[in-house]
């Protein structure tokens, strides 16, 4: 059978690789076309467009990016017919995915949707639009089942994909950390994370001049954005060794985003951050309907790390908050044991396996 299956961002790509694998094992005669990256080329799905040219967060940057984004999906529409895929399986991104899960739903082509938008967040009224143009939907959060029961719409729960790609992580036995206990720093994998995160989280490393921190850079950007790190004695940057380097941590200073959950996983302690643009804040200020930003939060339903969001984002707040999640500090114990109850929560393990029986069965039926 064929298969058509977008993500547009790096933890997607990171999922979309690991499902590629298991409907191969299923589907051993599958065609495989993606917008991916690096993981899902290398589980042999043929890449179509990578995933950083469609790297915009925030409603101004889309805004200001819209001709393209728009010349994007026209594409995406017309290669899609042109493959004529027996399913189409959208990976998150649902600026982009629900648009063109709606053109595939006109063409009767079944729409597979694998990791849910996260639209309990903001206009939640999407669901209907998800519910009409999408067949089946695979949520990886356990509270979004319930959250798409409001809207007369069943989905499939089927674990937590993190769980599968940390259990399958191997160890680098020649990781230059080895035997050190040092600080992460997990920026996030688009520019405009990285660019507002730099100037904060330099500022902390001065402050501890005692600790080694590590940045965790990604190699499909720019090493220009990295800049000035070199400069602090106390510092190093490396590229695409993040699990190494959470292995090897005692505490984590990451941006807000799927890197929570794995620092979560990992068991280290950490401050989540997180800021934009003036003019994507003040939107999303108004829109946005939960209470929490990180996974790790809004699983657990509680503020169980800390976080630290735009004006709050600032020196003083981040070198307070680091202390307390260092080895003796007050909120180290109560995070760690309250990541035990996260674990508990996700539950099922086998995620890419388990969604890629139900797809391939439901073609197959």
């Amino acid at each position: 059978m064929k298969y058509y299956i977008i993500a547009g961002e790096r933890s997607g790509d990171l999922h979309g690789g690991n499902l590629i694998k298991a409907l191969k094992e299923k589907d051993s005669q599958a065609e495989i076309r993606c917008w991916g990256g690096e993981a899902m080329s290398d589980a042999e799905g043929e890449l179509v467009v990578h995933y950083r040219e469609m790297a915009f967060m925030g409603f101004w940057e889309v805004l200001v990016h819209i001709k393209a984004i728009k010349q994007k999906i026209k594409f995406c529409k017309e290669d899609i017919l042109s493959f004529q895929p027996d399913a189409l399986i959208l990976i998150d991104y649902a600026g982009f995915n629900l648009r063109i899960a709606k053109f595939a739903s006109q063409h009767n082509i079944p729409v597979h949707y694998y990791i849910s938008p996260k639209i309990w967040a903001w206009n939640q009224k999407r669901a209907y639009k998800i519910k009409k143009f999408v067949d089946y939907m695979y949520v990886i959060l356990p509270f979004e089942k319930e959250f798409y029961n409001q809207f007369d719409f069943e989905v499939d729960y089927v674990g937590n994909p993190l769980l599968d790609a940390i259990r399958a992580y191997k160890p680098n036995e020649d990781f230059q950390y080895k035997g050190q206990k040092v600080i992460a720093i997990l920026p996030g994998s688009r520019k405009q994370e990285i660019r507002a995160m730099m100037e904060n989280l330099k500022g902390i490393a001065t402050e501890f001049p005692d600790e080694h921190f590590v940045i965790a850079g990604v190699s499909n950007l720019e090493t220009e954005l990295y800049e000035g790190w070199q400069e602090i004695e106390n510092v190093d940057l490396i590229f695409d060794q993040t699990y190494d380097l959470l292995s090897h941590s005692k505490a984590a200073l990451v941006t807000s985003g799927t890197a929570t959950l794995e620092t979560a996983l990992f068991e280290v302690p950490q401050v989540v951050v997180y800021k934009t643009g003036k003019i994507s804040f003040a939107i999303a200020k108004r829109v946005v309907k939960v209470e929490f930003i990180s996974l790790v939060n809004l699983i657990l339903n509680k503020e169980a790390v800390r976080e630290l969001i735009q004006a709050e984002f600032n020196s003083e707040n981040l070198k307070k908050e680091f202390q307390r999640i260092l080895p003796g500090g007050e909120n180290r114990e109560a995070i760690l044991k309250d990541y035990n109850q996260l674990k508990e929560l996700l539950g099922k393990e086998n995620t890419s396996q388990i969604t890629a029986d139900l797809m391939v069965a439901r073609m197959r039926k």
